[in-house]
């Protein structure tokens, strides 16, 4: 059972619920049951919080679902594991055991059990002659001591009828000659097997438990022993109470003549034994009422019965006249009002924030054609791409360049990536754009050196389609005859039976029409085989192009595919023209932008599941878990350094006031001034101090650097070592001055540099493997996070791959990868839950907050919004990300961690975009313009037309043209869509020693 502050999870009882027809909440896990949302949600919110325990493994800080699903797996891992020969056992000498820690009972049944073997145990068998066989004991003899004749006794044994595995007869063995393997009964394997079967009560004294299944299952008796059972544990405890209360009064008979303040606390318990006062009853007898108003202190807090019948109870005469008065009645002050609520503890719920109306979301750029509804100044930076094609666009670039190494692919930029799937010009080949084909389609079938496999699922083409067309149109039934009129035929019998006729010709006529034809793939493929051409790698002239034609036919034939595939096909194989190899290139030369990203997305789907794009994940997985141990390592070492640090600053502060300079007199602190010195008030820091002036000097020298011209370089030089030498000088004098420092110190404060350089490589090391850690993580994409609205925001460049791409790609020069932080809508199920509610929960949220979460998603969002997970958005500049961090409030859960992972990345997010923005030539664009508004502020009749002539001109250059693939001419000799070279020839040696 899954456990919650180390106890079991109680749970709920389900509601009566009266009528059959009202709506109901269910949690499958537990078989709760919910009459009312609220009710179903702070179940799902309690269960949801990470403090459940596994019971079996004992894993903490998990939610119940992730609990029960350990729990599960391992009480799966337990029964697979455990010997079922042990388990009735084991469990018959658990059940009723009143050891409260499982780890003291864990030890007692392992000790017990370790050296015992019950029938039906595989075991392992030592024979006479040594050898080791397995076996399973078949029955077990056990043989008590005896006592001799000096009076000693025997130690008990035990005899094993064991069968041998490929051995027909039966072999007795002593217990000596038997043994079991040590990993299937382990007091871990055994402890997990008590956690999963028995149960045991909080109480104190609580015996252990056979569930009821597994009782009945091994045919244990689980009556619980009177003597076991908690009321008999609780009147015991009463009765020594009780004793314990006799045996030492409280009040004694010795105390009667004492001096006490109170004149009741005189009467003992053995004074006055049947003093049964009743307060709930009121008694006229004015000694009955003094009583009721006497000192509470006479008598139990708790009702003792009645007094007995014709025996009312009197106080002694002389405690009657020595009665203290009854104490006056106080009025009862009014109840004091309830405290007010005590503020929220942040982070809560980011909706139960007050909304915000002084701060708007920055505004989101579009790059479809085809923005949210509702979205104002939307800037569509490519008419060509719609909105649906967006997702599958980021998709395919991210998945290509993170399992570049296994398509061998140089990396390229989304932007490039973009503009090659742009290109429809046949004068411009895109090499980009051909060789992420041709490298995709290489996964879907191996090469002949490989075999020539098909290495993806692909659905079954059905063969001799035109034949089964034929068949259908020769099966067609021929029409029926028509009736003829029975009886009395009448002119409007006959018009009903023309009319019947006519309808049943024009269904035939329609049953008859052939289907319309949408492409003519089927012909394009009769004499080409799309599987062989692959396997012989043929690209060239339209092959490859006619290689996608028949994996989008075969592809068609699944029912969530035939609508994209056809709609492709009818664009490059159309019904109205003479299909061929070559129309087929220019025909996918003009095809749609939309359609392209389609056909290049299910490519790219298919090759995910191949066992290279696995392996490769696997591989990764396997290099994170040593990087990982590495970076437990290094951080072990500067943890441990760290501390000797310590202790070494500690005797640096004993040390010091012996090794302190004195203090110079004034006028030799203007000298050191007026050389440019800088005066040393610390010796530990005298070694520190003209690094800073290198650093200093490197900056002047790189700044000047980049301002002269290579012609003053051996000046530059020569003024450096000048300074160096000065430097030097100055240390020098500064050392001869200072008094002698003891060697002790001296050793201490080189101890103390290399702690600190130590630890400063340790920092370096960890933060290499962190980055190392994030470029392998290539399992899935992950986000930076959720907003209020449950928008996702993701920065490609997170995980995965490097952060600019691979380092010795053609465009590495680019300095980023993507450039943008993308927001996604939320998907269906958040955006039920959280923002489109029903009406009950929209007015309760409208009560609190005055408005609807569609209308403050309205409000805090501005004018650009995304409604669902297939709308894109995204901020490329720098700017945008600031005003994004303002807009997000830390106090609410989703969006304290959102912020904290884009400030995590923040700087090389900015480095990234400000890098596109050069490239794409943006800023100088940007710079322009904002030129231009100075301008015409200044001079109104002067009319800047810089940017609008730009803006005319048609670009003469592709910026995706100077990709090149040089991974596959590395690691291949040649591109993914050029043949392969043919083998060099053999020399004239290597020729003879093959001969011979």
């Amino acid at each position: 059972m899954v456990l919650f502050k180390r106890k079991p999870v109680q749970f709920l009882q389900p509601p009566l619920v009266e009528d059959e027809s009202v709506e109901v909440w269910h949690i499958p896990q537990t078989g709760e049951v919910f009459v009312t949302y609220e009710a179903y949600l702070n179940r799902l919110d309690f269960y949801n919080q990470p403090r459940f325990i596994c019971q079996i493994t004992g894993h903490s800080g998990l939610t119940f679902f992730e609990a029960l699903k350990s729990e599960l797996a391992g009480a799966h891992e337990v029964d697979q594991a455990f010997p079922e020969a042990l388990k009735g056992p084991i469990l018959r000498r658990v059940q009723f055991q009143t050891i409260s820690r499982i780890d003291t009972l864990v030890d007692m049944i392992y000790d017990e059990f370790k050296a015992d073997y019950y029938p039906g145990e595989v075991v392992t068998i030592i024979q006479a002659n040594g050898e080791r066989v397995t076996g399973v004991v078949r029955d077990k003899a056990r043989i008590g001591g005896k006592v001799l004749h000096d009076g000693s006794y025997t130690q008990p044994s035990t005899r094993y009828v064991t069968s041998i595995d490929g051995s027909p007869g039966d072999l007795q063995v002593e217990s000596d000659h038997v043994y079991r393997d040590r990993r299937v009964f382990t007091k871990s394997v055994l402890r997990s097997f008590i956690k999963k079967t028995v149960i045991r009560e909080s109480w104190n004294g609580a015996p252990w438990l056979v569930k009821h299944d597994v009782a009945a299952q091994y045919h244990i008796d689980s009556r619980i022993p009177p003597h076991l059972r908690y009321d008999s544990k609780l009147l015991e405890r009463r009765q020594n109470q009780l004793q314990k209360k006799v045996s030492h009064p409280a009040n004694g008979y010795h105390e009667m003549n004492g001096t006490s303040s109170n004149k009741f606390q005189n009467f003992s318990a053995a004074r006055l034994p049947d003093l049964k006062p009743k307060s709930h009853k009121v008694i006229k007898t004015h000694h009955q009422d003094v009583d009721a108003q006497g000192d509470t202190n006479m008598f139990p807090a708790h009702d003792q019965g009645p007094l007995p019948p014709n025996q009312p109870f009197r106080f002694p005469v002389p405690f009657r006249n020595s009665m203290p008065p009854p104490p006056p009645v106080v009025a009862q002050p009014h109840p004091e009002p309830p405290p007010p609520p005590p503020p929220p503890k942040y982070p809560i719920e980011d909706l139960q924030l007050e909304p915000r109306d002084d701060y708007v979301r920055p505004a989101l750029k579009f790059m479809c054609s085809d923005p949210p509804e509702g979205v104002v100044d939307s800037v569509a930076r490519n008419d060509k791409i719609l909105m649906k094609s967006i997702g599958p666009l980021l998709e395919t670039w991210d998945t290509v360049n993170v399992y570049c190494e296994v398509y061998k692919l140089d990396s390229f930029t989304f932007d490039d990536f973009v503009e090659a799937m742009e290109i429809t010009r046949e004068d411009i080949p895109c090499q980009l754009f051909t060789e992420i084909h041709c490298a995709l389609l290489k996964q879907v079938v191996s090469s002949e050196e490989g075999g020539g496999k098909l290495l993806v699922d692909l659905p079954e083409l059905d063969e001799d389609e035109d034949g089964e067309d034929e068949e259908d149109e020769e099966g067609s039934p021929s029409p029926e005859p028509e009736p003829k009129p029975t009886g009395r035929a009448t002119r409007s019998s006959l018009a009903k039976l023309e009319a019947e006729r006519i309808k049943a010709e024009a269904a035939a006529a329609e049953k008859s029409m052939e289907p319309q034809v949408k492409h003519r793939a089927p012909e394009v493929l009769v004499n080409f085989s799309w599987t062989e051409e692959l396997k012989k790698r043929e690209f060239q002239d339209g092959g490859w192009e006619l290689i996608m034609v028949g994996l989008l036919h075969q592809l068609s034939k699944k029912p969530r595919q035939t609508e994209a595939c056809e709609e492709i096909l009818s664009h490059l194989v159309p019904p109205d023209i003479e299909p061929s190899r070559e129309t087929v290139r220019q025909q996918y030369s003009k095809l749609d932008l939309n359609l392209r990203i389609s056909a290049l997305q299910m490519v790219c789907l298919l090759t995910i599941d191949t066992k290279a794009v696995r392996g490769y994940m696997d591989e990764c997985a396997e290099t994170m878990t040593g990087y990982r141990k590495e970076k437990i390592e290094w951080q072990r070492n500067r943890k441990q350094t760290i501390e000797d640090l310590k202790t070494l600053n500690e005797q640096r502060k004993i040390l010091l006031p012996e090794n302190m300079p004195p203090s110079p007199p004034a006028d030799e602190v203007e000298v050191v001034k007026v050389n440019g010195d800088v005066k040393m008030t610390d010796a530990d820091e005298t070694p520190e101090e003209p690094s800073e002036e290198a650093d200093d000097s490197d900056i002047d020298v790189n700044a000047r650097r980049n301002t002269r011209r290579g012609g003053n370089r051996a000046a530059e030089r020569k003024r450096k070592r000048e300074e160096q030498e000065r430097k030097k000088e100055a240390e020098l004098a500064a050392a001869a001055k200072m008094p002698k420092q003891s060697k002790q110190f001296v050793k201490l404060l080189k101890d103390i540099q290399k702690k600190e350089d130590f630890i400063k490589k340790c920092e370096d090391e960890i933060a290499t493997i962190d980055n190392d850690l994030r470029e392998a993580d290539c399992a899935r994409t992950r986000i930076l996070g959720k907003d209020r609205f449950w928008n996702r925001y993701y920065w490609f460049e997170r995980n995965g791959m490097p952060y600019g791409g691979l380092p010795t790609s053609s465009t590495a020069d680019a300095g980023y990868a993507n450039g943008c932080i993308w927001v996604q809508g939320p998907d269906e199920m958040e955006r039920e839950g959280y923002i489109d509610m029903i009406p009950e929960h929209q007015e309760e949220y409208k009560a609190k907050f005055k408005m609807t979460v569609p209308q403050r998603k309205k409000m805090e969002e501005g004018r650009t919004s995304v409604f669902n997970a297939r709308q894109w958005g995204y901020y490329s500049e720098p700017g945008e990300v600031d005003s994004l961090l303002n807009w997000l409030d830390p106090r609410g859960f989703n969006e304290l961690k959102l912020r904290k992972e884009i400030l995590s990345y923040k700087e090389k997010v900015i480095t990234h975009m400000e890098n596109r923005l050069k490239v794409l030539g943006l800023s100088d664009e940007e710079e322009e313009t904002e030129d231009a508004k100075d301008d015409e502020k200044e001079e109104p009749k002067r009319m800047s037309t810089r940017t609008k002539m730009q803006a005319s001109e048609e670009p003469t250059h592709f910026r995706c043209l100077n990709w090149t693939n040089n991974v596959a001419i590395e690691e291949l000799g040649h591109l993914h869509s050029e043949p392969a070279p043919p083998p060099k020839p053999k020399g004239r040696k290597a020729a003879r020693k093959s001969r011979n």
